[in-house]
């Protein structure tokens, strides 16, 4: 059942409306449990599978402890908790453009394509707020639309994406040579690194948006499909269909999370390749599965323990902000230098590494990574509660809210 609560944090905290209820200027505030739950759960399991890009490390070079750490990633986190914090952020922005407008709508994605900016140039190339801004414009062209609708154009961008990635992988199965990594090329200072991510923003925002749009607006359309049926906010009315998503979703899910595992094992470049729509489609049923068992036990008034999440997932931009900051001063050349060299070019002779280690700092690996990722994200929880039974919202929550609402961000502020 839905029980009043502060005002939303995060833009994705904003619940659609009933149909029957008429615009509004100011905050939201009544809420649901589940969608801050599910929030906070992604936000630990991002956090996880980040690690491999803060640490450097590659994948298909673990052993022993480190792989075992690595294959538990992969098949249980990799590619689906970011699935559910993008189907959340589309379930919200829908809601925000049905309850409040296009003014306010427009205003919010302005200011979060401010913070991404700042984000990707002050502290970390792997930025996703910035591309959730910008393509959040196409629910201006769909957000109107029924369930169903949604539901059919999230299919149709998804199979056409997952579509051209899997005929990419067939016409490189055969393709021989070193594995791709996705890893920056760090300079030694702080500013030399600012300058060059500030350089490359914009030619890089657009590029990710080109390649990635289509299946990443498909998840925001099931968001906002989510939101017209109810799903997150009503999910005691919705219990077949949460079980279908937790037995089909982890059915699909942990299979192709094996095989993730599986290929992630491997230097070759066609494996790289296949890795790719492997973990997207196993991470969108792993992500409906997950949200399957976390709704029936909303539904039955058994979330429990998981609650706990609900803090962390209500000022989640600033945890998540918070954690990059964090790791990059933990690993990046210019902070604790805990990371180790990764070189581009030519692979290193006899190692067939696309990039090899330089072997100029300590290594952490999968399961170190793993370990401080938990214990970052786990303190994350205790010290959101404790901030928002001071302050009521995230810094950069308020922030946010401050430019989306205007003057009307005041209003009621007793009740937030």
């Amino acid at each position: 059942m839905t029980a009043p609560e502060p005002a939303p944090v995060l833009p994705p905290d904003l619940a659609p409306p009933a149909p029957e209820r008429a615009l509004d200027t100011g905050p939201v505030r009544d809420r649901a449990p589940l969608p801050d739950v599910l929030r906070g759960v992604a936000l630990l399991g991002i956090l996880i599978v980040n690690m491999q890009d803060f640490a450097g490390f590659l994948e298909w070079q673990q052993r022993g402890l480190d792989r075992a750490a690595q294959v538990v990633t992969d098949t249980l986190a990799n590619g689906r908790f970011i699935s559910i914090f993008a189907m959340l952020f589309g379930w919200g922005a829908a809601g925000i453009l049905a309850r409040r407008g296009v003014g306010v709508f427009l205003r919010r994605h302005a200011a979060l394509l401010a913070v991404g900016a700042l984000h990707y140039v002050l502290v970390w190339h792997g930025d996703i707020i910035s591309n959730y801004a910008t393509l959040a414009l196409a629910l201006l062209l769909v957000a109107h639309l029924s369930a169903r609708a949604l539901l059919g154009a999230a299919g149709v961008l998804g199979a056409w994406w997952l579509g051209l990635a899997l005929l990419d992988a067939a016409a490189t199965a055969s393709r021989t040579g070193p594995r791709f990594a996705f890893l920056p090329d760090l300079l030694p200072t702080y500013g030399a690194n600012v300058q060059e991510r500030a350089a490359e923003f914009w030619p890089l925002l657009l590029q990710g948006n080109l390649f990635n749009g289509p299946w990443l607006v498909a998840l925001f359309c099931l968001g906002a499909a989510a939101g017209k049926a109810g799903l997150l906010t009503r999910p005691e009315e919705h219990r077949s269909l949460l079980r279908r998503l937790a037995v089909g979703g982890l059915g699909v899910g942990l299979p192709l999370g094996a095989l993730l595992a599986y290929l992630n094992t491997r230097a070759d470049y066609a494996a790289g390749t296949l890795a790719l729509p492997v973990r997207m489609a196993g991470g969108l049923a792993g992500a409906l599965g997950y949200v399957g068992v976390l709704g029936l036990l909303a539904a039955s008034g058994r979330l429990g323990a998981w609650r706990i999440f609900a803090a962390s997932g209500r000022m989640a931009m600033t945890n998540y902000l918070t954690q990059s900051v964090i790791m990059t001063l933990i690993f990046y050349p210019y902070g604790l230098h805990q990371g180790f060299g990764w070189v581009s070019g030519a692979p290193a002779a006899g190692t067939g590494e696309a990039f090899p280690y330089s072997g100029e700092f300590a290594a952490w690996g999968a399961a170190q990574t793993l370990a401080l990722a938990l214990l970052v994200g786990l303190a994350q929880l205790p010290l959101s509660a404790w901030w928002l039974s001071r302050f009521g919202r995230g810094p950069v929550e308020a922030l946010v809210r401050r430019v989306a609402y205007g003057p009307a961000a005041r209003q009621n502020r007793g009740d937030d």
